[in-house]
């Protein structure tokens, strides 16, 4: 059912979560279950948010829940939001957390051995 939204790969040491689509209060439960479920034993995480076309304050909720889980197991993530989008400008909007948003895949990638 997530299909449409979520979709996985590897890249590198990195579990790559591509979102698409509109990440709101009516997929944003199922979505976050995807990605746990495709992470927990993941060594590091790549969010690829370039896709996105809207996030709301549930999709900002899923990606801090996430974060603090994956910041709590010592786990390294980074979020791909692109020059500019509508993730990027709803992340910012709401003060996320910069030390996590990269601009592009494999600049991500590189951080994340940081």
């Amino acid at each position: 059912m997530t299909d449409q939204w979520v979709s996985f790969s590897q890249h590198g040491i990195a579990e790559l979560v591509h979102l698409k689509g509109e990440i709101d209060l009516a997929n944003a439960n199922d979505i976050g279950r995807a990605i746990v479920a495709h992470t927990t034993e993941a060594d590091a995480v790549l969010i690829d948010l370039t896709a996105v076309s809207f996030l709301d304050s549930a999709g900002v909720r899923l990606l801090d829940l996430i974060v603090g889980d994956l910041d709590d197991r010592g786990k390294p993530i980074k979020l791909v939001v692109g020059e500019r989008g509508a993730a990027r400008m709803t992340l910012q909007l709401c003060s996320f957390r910069t030390d996590l948003l990269s601009t592009d895949l494999e600049r991500a990638a590189a951080e994340l051995g940081r």
